[in-house]
């Protein structure tokens, strides 16, 4: 076998680990937290139908790739709760060292384009990263509105959290920042996210 499909392959294996990584939020029905692929399925599906309100013209195809990309590193690093302050102190560290063994895994061209996408991604300072963060946002988001809370009421999670994390969503969308606004509302009156 050719050594650059080689690399491919094995780096397409090492990406069916996201399967495994377990996340926080809930699926639609309640009963299981999804997975990082399922979550970054979802995010390229909602890439897709969702960029008409881009805030900026973004290349959906880009934006559709960094979001399937952008919890990769999490197969080594493991995922960092949303709200998990001590958590974020060392996630960026974790997550370095994670996308320097797992993306060079790829053919050197592969390689560095995939780790690009993906610091890019991080850095939210590009149209397409600031819409895949909005994706990344408003995804969870949709998922705890579906199931009633679920996750937020089983951590106590208080209204200003859920804000603060939801700034990056502007930044992507004025549009879906009012539906994200609408659910929070909504959620404070349920008694499923604590106002201060």
């Amino acid at each position: 076998m050719e050594e650059r499909l080689k690399k491919q392959l094995e780096f397409i294996l090492e990406a069916d680990k996201s399967k495994f990584i377990g996340r926080q939020t809930y699926l639609s029905d309640g009963i299981r937290k999804e997975n990082d692929a399922e979550h970054s399925w979802h995010l390229a599906l909602m890439t897709a139908l969702l960029s008409e309100y881009a805030k900026e013209k973004i290349d959906v195809q880009k934006t559709m790739l960094m979001v399937l990309i952008h919890d990769i590193v999490e197969i080594d690093a493991g995922d960092t709760y949303a709200y998990d302050e001590k958590g974020k102190l060392s996630q960026r560290e974790r997550e370095v060292k994670a996308a320097d063994r797992i993306f060079n895994l790829l053919p050197k061209d592969q390689a560095k384009s995939m780790r690009d996408l993906w610091e890019e991604f991080e850095t939210c300072e590009t149209p397409e990263a600031k819409f895949a963060r909005c994706m990344d946002n408003l995804q969870p988001i949709l998922l705890n509105d579906k199931t009633g809370g679920k996750s937020w009421r089983e951590r106590q999670i208080k209204r200003s959290q859920v804000e603060e994390r939801q700034k990056r969503t502007k930044m992507g969308s004025d549009t879906l920042m009012e539906v994200v606004t609408q659910i929070i509302e909504k959620n404070v009156e349920n008694g499923n996210l604590k106002d201060e």
